[in-house]
């Protein structure tokens, strides 16, 4: 331990060690290398899980967090996610009441601070993960490696790797996770004392680091790992037991190309975490292609990872040096019990490469870069040489977090960005497409589907977003055959089936359409939506009863359902059902009060009826909420026309054929006007 202290004392300058000094450069340098990403969009995941999550909003009972999964769906529902982070979800809550709604800063600020304290806690964890379990007189615990412990938590501040935590928004269940994580360790690393005799604890920090540890896996399930860390920290810090009898088992998988592939990925985290450069928000999808021969070149990432990692457990087993043995037990354990629940080793996740699960793990790696640093400054002359890598390496760190946290800040940039990273996974240029498609880009949408397409011959989500452009588009044989496509590779895919009506019922193929309907509801039962669908084409079709019932089932599932209840409300007024309208339109305004659209199907039932007055205040703030609507102020001149008041019809039909001059039924309306004004004039009326 001396040794190494000595070896960074060319790196890490004196006037910076004193604890509390320590902890505020760590802090602030976390601080720097992410605060670009302050301002930044919701992107990506966080769509899903806080905008679209109704278990942030007031309304929703702070019990439901408990059977909800992190995405708000009952985690007994079969689409469920099944991660279980009700804490996290919690603090989601929390920033969206103080914030006043879905306001990003306030969660990315968050976020920002999070990692910034969990940097600054690290400075603590390394102290012990170095320099042990040492205690002044007064009960003090002694910081052994002052220089080890800075420079690491350095090393851990400014790693790109964390980006996707940092700047996404859901990245926080991993820093919550990472937060309680390390709680959880020095809690227990306070029940033991090396000055006590040997076996005594404090059974009150013990059950606080068990506690915290629930609490770390509330937050993110890879919290748990922190008993297995804690089990290790034990063996060799408090039993002080030599640990090559407990990391004998080697893991052996029947399908050889299998476990190259798991192989394969393991080496790619590796490398993320040396060299975090090539960063990407999804490696799904083909982004890895499979090995698929043991003659791939890729069998050398492998063959590397494990050299390294068996000549670090050799040293961590057969070292004389107790020191260095602990260091790197405790480094390799920090590096892979955390990675163990995305390992695909004991179950599978639904993933293989992901920046997230680095986050815990690269503490360990930066233990051993630490500790690589300290032996090399130790069997060289050229001090500078290592004090200039250390210093190039966290600038050049620094200088890819601000960069990589700029590509979060929106869904442009971040998919963007993962195209030179990723070309080959179908997935990115589904994001890319649909970013596109979400800002009207209709043409490069299409591109980027057809590619995702392409690379991905089953992706029925690009298949379904590219048939529905296709049917706006008015393309609808080749969005047919893609929705077909799309069902027949997965047939309870209800939005497609619902999209594949859509079109049918354009092409005239009712039966068909109805079939379509029929089953999106079969496979998704509360589905609003494709009742609302069902109802026009039963609305086509003249079956009013039919096309009725299906656009009230449509409101009982979504209340706020306006095109349904407008529906409703237009075919009653035009089949001649002119109390039933208005009791629907009445009952549709009392749970939709600020629709405009509401307002003018009503007014126009109202005024039919001959109830002026109250048509005309409906029109009046129909008017006042879309002021640019040509049938809004037709219609009310209309109204005027009928009531008598000649002057103001006059002024809203030129009103309305100013917003739209080819509207041939106000001018159909506006000349009889006219005639009639110029009869009463001659008769001087």
């Amino acid at each position: 331990m001396a040794d190494l202290e000595a070896n960074l004392d060319h790196i890490i300058p004196s006037s910076v060690l004193p604890p509390f000094r320590a902890k505020l450069v760590v802090g602030f340098v976390s601080l720097i290398c992410f605060a670009r990403s302050y301002d930044g969009d919701f992107v990506f995941d966080d769509s899903e899980a806080i905008v679209n999550n109704k278990d942030l909003q007031a309304e929703t009972p702070l019990g439901d967090l408990w059977y909800h999964d992190f995405w708000g769906s009952r985690l007994s529902s079969n689409t469920s996610h099944k991660s279980y982070r009700p804490l996290t979800v919690l603090t989601f809550r929390i920033n969206y009441c103080l914030s006043g709604g879905f306001y990003p800063m306030s969660f990315h600020v968050v976020n920002i601070l999070l990692h910034s304290g969990i940097s600054v806690l690290m400075v603590d964890v390394f102290s012990v993960l170095f320099g042990g379990l040492q205690y002044s007189s007064k009960g003090r615990r002694l910081n052994l490696a002052p220089r080890s412990s800075l420079l690491a938590a350095l090393l851990f501040a400014v790693h790109p790797v964390h980006t996707e935590c940092v700047a996404g928004v859901v990245g926080r269940a991993d820093l919550l996770g990472a937060l309680f994580f390390l709680l959880s360790f020095l809690g227990y690393c306070k029940a033991f004392r090396e000055s006590n005799k040997e076996g005594a604890h404090s059974t009150f920090w013990v059950f606080l680091s068990i506690l915290l540890g629930a609490v770390a896996m509330l937050c993110k399930e890879q919290g748990i790992t922190v008993l297995g860390l804690n089990a290790v920290f034990d063996i060799l810090v408090i039993g002080k037991l030599n640990v090559l009898e407990i990391v004998q088992k080697v893991l052996h998988k029947d399908k050889l190309l299998e476990a190259i592939n798991y192989n394969y990925y393991y080496s790619l985290n590796a490398w993320l975490l040396l060299c975090p450069w090539w960063l990407c928000f999804d490696w799904s999808m083909g982004c890895i292609p499979l090995i698929k021969s043991v003659g791939d070149w890729r069998v050398i990432a492998l063959a590397a990872l494990w050299f390294c990692l068996i000549g670090l457990i050799y040293q961590a087993l057969c070292s004389e040096d107790s020191h260095k043995r602990r260091v790197l037990t405790l480094g390799l354990g920090f590096l892979i019990i955390p990675f163990l629940p995305a390992s695909n080793l004991f179950f599978r996740v639904g993933f293989v490469v992901a920046e997230r699960v680095l986050y815990l793990p690269s503490a360990g790696y930066c233990i051993l870069l630490t500790f690589g640093f300290g032996a090399l400054s130790k069997h060289t002359k050229k001090k500078k040489l290592i004090t200039a890598l250390v210093l190039g390496i966290m600038f050049i760190n620094t200088l890819r977090c601000m960069i990589r946290s700029g590509e979060w800040r929106n869904e442009e940039k971040l998919f963007q960005s993962a195209l030179s990273v990723c070309p080959l996974n179908a997935k990115v240029h589904y994001n890319v497409g649909k970013n596109l498609a979400d800002k009207g880009n209709q043409t490069a949408a299409i591109r980027y589907y057809r590619e995702a397409v392409r690379l991905n011959p089953k992706y029925v989500h690009a298949m379904n977003n590219l048939g529905n452009i296709l049917k706006e588009r008015n393309e609808l044989q080749e969005a047919e055959e893609l929705l077909s496509l799309a069902v027949q590779i997965q047939p309870d895919f209800a939005a497609a089936w619902m999209n594949l009506g859509i079109v049918q019922n354009s092409l005239k193929r009712f039966e068909a359409a109805e079939r379509s309907y029929r089953t999106a509801i079969k496979h998704r039962r509360k589905y609003p939506d494709c009742y609302y669908n069902l109802g026009r084409l039963y609305a086509d079709l003249n079956r009013h009863v039919d096309a009725l019932n299906a656009w009230r089932n449509a409101t009982v599932l979504k209340p706020e359902h306006s095109l349904a209840w407008n529906n409703m409300i237009i075919l009653l007024d035009n089949t001649g059902n002119l109390a039933q309208a208005e009791a629907v339109g009445r009952e549709a305004l009392e749970l939709i009060p600020n629709d405009h659209s509401l307002m003018f199907s009503l007014a126009n039932v109202l005024g039919k009826s001959q109830k002026y007055k109250e048509s005309e205040a409906l029109f009046l703030k129909a008017i006042k909420a879309h002021p640019n609507a040509a049938s809004y102020h037709g219609n009310l001149a209309v109204l005027y026309h009928r009531w008598g008041h000649l002057d103001l019809a006059k002024k809203h039909y030129e009103i309305s054929l100013q917003l739209d001059p080819t509207a041939s039924g106000t001018k159909e309306n506006y000349g009889l006007l006219r005639r009639k004004l110029e009869q009463m004039q001659k008769k001087g009326v």
